[in-house]
């Protein structure tokens, strides 16, 4: 079984959340993480479970997740299992009304992917999951690396 996590990061706290995922498979599972912009659609090719994760920006993914996501070629993920993440504030933490709104309304980042990794002809085989952030930039909230590990545990269990 092979499985590629793919992230983008500009605090490092996606990366370390890509990582602890990974960290979480077991040994029968061949994993690689990569950062999105050292990514070229060959790597897709031959994989059982793509994971993609980003940071929430704007209550979308990141631009250089969702350009990867567009250019992967259609129905090109038929027969690979797919699940998505995000960082993120969670909503108990923003302080300023109008953003717990706007979060409400907009959401974030990893349903979008999942979304897009459906359309690409990707099984989800998990609901979209979030990781959440003290504040823009960090760091993660406590728990947080552990949360990640036993989500990627949970997902190695699914793709057999």
């Amino acid at each position: 079984m092979k499985a590629l996590i793919i992230y983008e990061s500009f605090f490092s706290n996606t990366e370390q959340i890509a990582k602890a995922i990974g960290e979480g498979f077991d040994s029968s599972v061949e994993v690689e993480v990569c950062k999105v912009s050292d990514i070229n659609l060959e790597q897709l090719k031959g994989i059982d479970l793509l994971i993609v994760g980003a940071p929430t920006r704007a209550f979308r993914p990141s631009p250089g997740i969702l350009k990867f996501l567009k250019s992967i070629p259609s129905k090109s993920l038929q027969g690979v299992k797919a699940a998505s993440f995000d960082t993120r504030i969670s909503l108990e933490d923003i302080k300023i009304r109008f953003l717990k709104v706007m979060v409400k309304i907009f959401g974030y980042a990893a349903e979008p992917i999942s979304k897009k990794l459906r359309k690409k002809g990707g099984e989800i085989i998990a609901d979209p999951a979030g990781f959440c952030v003290m504040d823009t930039e960090g760091p993660l909230k406590e728990n947080e690396l552990k949360h990640a590990k036993d989500w990627g545990k949970s997902l190695s269990l699914k793709i057999y």
